[in-house]
C-alpha cells in the first residue's frame, strides 16, 4: 500500500496552431496534469492514512469520520451555480446564505468506506458546505469483523450515533450510495427529525418488507455470483453454515463498478475495499408511513451503471416514488469517481429545493 500508484491517462494529441495559441494549450495541459497529479496524491495519502490508522487502533467498534464535522420527477439542471464565482470562493453565491441545512452526511455503499468520498468532500467544502463521511460498521478503518455484523441496526450504528449526537434543532442532508441506501432508509425510520432530505445515489431505495440483497441478486444473477460455489462468498462460521460476507473478485469489481472511473481511483479502491456484511443485506427492511413516509427523498440515477442498471433504478423509483429524480449521463456505479462535478451540482440543486 506504500507503493506509488502512478496511473496517467492517455489523451489524444492534436496538431494545431502555433505561437501564443500553442503555448496557451501547453500551459493548459500542464495545469490539467498538475491538478490530476494532486488528486492522485490526495487519494494515495488517504489510502496510506487508512492503512496506518488501521494498524494503530485496537479491535472493537470504531468509526472514522472524514470531512467537516405522488412525486414530480425532474432531470437535473446541470448549470453550474459557481460559474461566476472566483476560484478562491471568497465570494460564494447568495443562495448559500439562505440554505437551512448545510451539513451533508455521506454514507458509502458495499465494500467502500469514508475514503471513497474524498472528491465530494473537497467540492462541498469549497462550496462553503459541511460534509462528513462515515465508516459503517466493519467498513473502511472500522476494525469490526465483517463476519460478526449480524443486523442492519448494527451495520448502521455509526450513522445513527452521529445523528443522535446532533443538537435538537440540527438537521442534515443524507446521501446514501448503493447498499448505503438501506442505511439511510433505516435512519429515516428511526430519526426522521434529524434528516432534512435523503438522497439515494444509485442506491437500494426499497419498500417495506424488501431486502437490499434482492436488488443486486436480481440484477447480477444470484445463480452465478451468489451460488454456494461462488468465490465471492465468505463463510465466517464455516462452510456448513450460511455465508456471512461477500466480496467480488477484482476483475468482477472492475467491470461492475468502475467501467467509467479514472484508473487512479480504481487503484485506490482495489487496495481499500473490504468484504461486505451479508446478513444485514438479507434483512427485510421495516419502515412505516408515519416515520419513513414523511421523509423527503430524492433519487440520482447513473445511466452507465453495470452494477445497478438504469432499468433497475427506474423500477426502484417507480415502486417507491421519491420527491425528485435526477440523472447523470456517462456515470458508472461510482459517480463520485467518474462524474464528481455532475454529482456535486445535483447535490447543490437538491439542497436548494425549499
Amino acid at each position: 500500500m506504500g507503493n506509488k500508484l502512478m496511473c496517467m491517462h492517455k489523451k489524444d494529441i492534436k496538431n494545431g496552431g502555433i505561437g501564443s495559441r500553442s503555448k496557451r494549450g501547453s500551459l493548459s495541459k500542464r495545469k490539467g496534469a498538475t491538478e490530476e497529479e494532486l488528486l492522485h496524491r490526495q487519494a494515495l495519502a488517504m489510502a496510506i492514512q487508512q492503512h496506518q490508522l488501521s494498524q494503530r487502533f485496537e479491535n472493537g467498534s470504531m468509526s472514522r469520520r472524514i470531512g467537516s464535522t405522488s412525486s414530480r420527477r425532474r432531470t437535473a439542471n446541470l448549470s453550474d451555480p459557481f460559474s461566476n464565482a472566483p476560484a478562491n470562493n471568497k465570494h460564494l453565491p447568495d443562495f448559500l446564505e439562505n440554505l437551512k441545512t448545510k451539513k451533508f452526511v455521506l454514507v458509502h455503499g458495499e465494500g467502500f468506506g469514508a475514503w471513497c468520498w474524498y472528491k465530494s468532500i473537497a467540492l462541498l467544502e469549497e462550496s462553503g458546505l459541511f460534509p462528513t463521511a462515515l465508516d459503517l460498521t466493519g467498513s473502511g478503518i472500522d476494525l469490526t469483523d465483517t463476519n460478526k455484523v449480524a443486523t442492519l441496526a448494527e451495520y448502521s450504528k455509526p450513522l445513527i450515533d452521529f445523528l443522535q449526537e446532533l443538537s435538537e434543532d440540527e438537521k442534515v442532508i443524507l446521501v446514501g450510495h448503493s447498499s448505503g441506501g438501506a442505511c439511510i432508509s433505516y435512519a429515516l425510520e428511526h430519526l426522521p427529525e434529524r434528516i432534512s432530505k435523503a438522497i439515494y445515489l444509485c442506491a437500494t431505495m426499497i419498500s417495506n418488507g424488501q431486502r437490499p440483497f434482492d436488488v443486486f441478486a436480481e440484477e447480477l444473477g444470484s445463480a452465478e455470483l451468489f451460488s454456494p460455489e461462488s468465490k465471492s462468498l465468505i463463510y465466517g462460521n464455516g462452510k456448513d453454515n450460511p455465508p456471512t460476507a461477500f466480496m467480488f473478485e477484482k476483475q468482477q469489481m472492475h467491470g461492475l463498478y468502475f467501467n467509467q472511473s479514472p484508473a487512479k481511483d480504481v487503484a485506490l479502491a482495489m487496495v481499500s475495499m473490504r468484504p461486505v456484511p451479508l446478513i444485514p443485506m438479507m434483512e427485510k427492511l421495516s419502515i412505516s408511513a408515519e416515520k419513513y413516509g414523511i421523509g423527503r427523498r430524492f433519487y440520482i440515477q447513473t445511466l452507465d451503471d453495470y452494477a445497478l442498471s438504469p432499468d433497475v433504478q427506474e423500477k426502484l423509483v417507480r415502486e417507491n416514488p421519491p420527491e425528485g429524480v435526477f440523472k447523470i449521463k456517462g456515470s458508472d456505479h461510482c459517480p463520485f469517481f467518474s462524474k464528481p462535478q455532475s454529482l456535486h451540482k445535483i447535490l447543490l440543486e437538491i439542497a436548494q429545493i425549499p
